[in-house]
């Protein structure tokens, strides 16, 4: 009964953490540039422990191990908003940004211009060119980002020429599973993990935004299972627990 319990146990951390992973996947549906998570479970023979009682290999008593977490960098649905500080990637790549913990790599192209006229994200990092941040001047207008993340303006009213200001550093990763993730949104290059310059067919589009790619229906019946698989294992610790009780009670009613 013992042995009963712990494996019992044992799934149920497992699940609480598969609960974790997709609750958190719930929440951010409508997180731009949002990359879903997927957890990775393990069975776990137990090399001392056995149940004699049974025969050849049923005796090995089998858990279950949390081996780890993956993300899931398939691209996500693109929206049309119009707003030309909105850009999207086309392809495996991640723009550059520079935040107080260090640089960090997204896909949310939500962009907008800071009260210093520097390119940031929503949460107010700036955005990194090609040759630093990307700063704008109090008369720029008709913003223009080419594909390849080059960025011009017109110059006041009159002006007919394009003045370049600066070009997106797009980035790839040949580990592009070892990223970690740093908020909803942000990525993290663990010490190891090389980037590189994105491949040409990594292209940028201005006035759109790569949404979550969360499936929403697949979450929710995921989020469903697990918490049904939940509840059959606790009724099941349950009656175990209770059986064990009932017996150590018969066992004290025995007279010497």
């Amino acid at each position: 009964m013992e042995n009963s319990l712990l494996i019992g146990l044992s799934k149920q951390m497992a699940l609480a953490r598969e609960m974790d992973v997709v609750s958190n996947n719930v929440a951010n549906i409508n997180t731009t540039g949002f990359k879903a998570d997927g957890a990775v479970f393990q069975e776990f023979l137990m090399p001392v422990a056995r149940a004699n009682n049974f025969q050849g290999p049923d005796r090995r008593l089998s858990y279950v191990h949390d081996r780890a977490t993956f993300h899931d960098f398939s691209p996500g649905a693109m929206q049309t908003t119009g707003n030309p500080l909105d850009v999207a990637i086309d392809g495996k790549g991640f723009m550059a940004v520079q935040t107080a913990r260090g640089e960090r790599y997204t896909r949310n192209g939500a962009f907008q211009i800071s009260a210093a006229g520097e390119l940031v994200t929503s949460e107010g990092d700036r955005v990194l060119g090609t040759g630093g941040p990307i700063l704008f001047q109090s008369g720029d207008r008709d913003i223009n980002i080419a594909a390849d993340g080059s960025i011009t303006v017109r110059e006041g009213a009159n002006a007919n020429a394009d003045s370049p200001r600066g070009k997106l550093r797009l980035v790839a990763f040949a580990q592009e599973y070892r990223l970690e993730k740093d908020g909803s949104s942000m990525f993290n290059a663990p010490q190891g993990v090389q980037q590189q310059a994105a491949g040409q067919d990594v292209k940028v589009s201005q006035g759109v935004i790569e949404k979550s790619n969360v499936k929403s229906v697949l979450e929710m019946s995921r989020l469903i299972d697990v918490t049904r698989s939940y509840t059959q294992i606790a009724t099941m610790l349950q009656s175990e627990s209770d059986l064990r009780k009932a017996a150590i009670d018969r066992l004290a009613e025995v007279p010497n």
